[in-house]
């Protein structure tokens, strides 16, 4: 695990230089044969672009999606990733109806499709299997998106799992060590109340603007014709 702590730690400019920060703390693996940087949609991309390109590593997506509670969808109860892998954070003292949890599963995964297929233009995933992975996310608060990337990430067989963030709550970093092979939290200030209080400008990030990373991200990889 690699965590930086600190109660004042510098306030990030906004997710391309969160991600120029965070790829320093990632710099043994550039060179690393096989290595692959999947981003977290959509306020991983951002992140994930600057540390695929300072890696020289190509850049995919993992489609999560956050299950939010009824009324106060910025609290996880759990998340939803590709290949129907569901994890749900235990809420002592809360039982939300089977009902009510049934429909909030199906609308994120109604959207986790829709955004898999925007995203991608029919191109197929990159292979896991074999590879050294690491997962970008814009930061960590509760961790269970990150949780659940990991979980279906696993199932594809990676040789080496990477979870990796700019900054996120000391507590929920250290959680993801059972998940991952390496964790890296570039800061983990305390108290840690949101990920956006860290950031100057936390804008909520685009489809128009994932697509254009993504996009940009394969024409760096692809060589020019002769």
């Amino acid at each position: 695990m690699i965590f930086e702590p600190s109660t004042d730690p510098p306030r990030l400019q906004d997710r391309r230089h969160a991600g120029r920060v965070l790829a320093r703390r990632l710099a043994h693996y550039r060179g690393r044969p096989n290595l692959l940087v999947l981003a977290l949609p959509r306020g991983g991309v951002a992140v994930g672009f600057e540390v695929a390109h300072a890696l020289a590593a190509p850049l995919d997506i993992l489609m999560v999606r956050k299950l939010g509670f009824p009324g106060h969808e910025e609290y996880a109860i759990g998340a939803l990733a590709s290949g129907g892998v569901r994890v749900m954070n235990t809420m002592p003292g809360i039982e939300l109806p089977a009902q009510v949890v049934d429909a909030i599963v199906a609308r994120e995964q109604a959207e986790l499709e829709r955004r898999e297929l925007l995203y991608r233009d029919g191109r197929p995933a990159l292979g896991i299997r074999g590879r050294t992975v690491i997962v970008v996310d814009d930061g960590l608060a509760t961790g269970s998106t990150m949780r659940c990337a990991l979980l279906a990430l696993r199932q594809q067989h990676p040789a080496h799992l990477v979870a990796a963030v700019p900054v996120g709550a000391l507590a929920s970093c250290q959680a993801l060590d059972e998940d991952a092979d390496e964790v890296v939290c570039a800061f983990t200030p305390s108290p840690f109340q949101s990920v956006g209080q860290w950031y100057q400008a936390f804008p909520q990030s685009s489809d128009e603007e994932v697509h254009s990373l993504l996009e940009e991200a394969r024409r760096e990889r692809t060589p020019a014709p002769h």
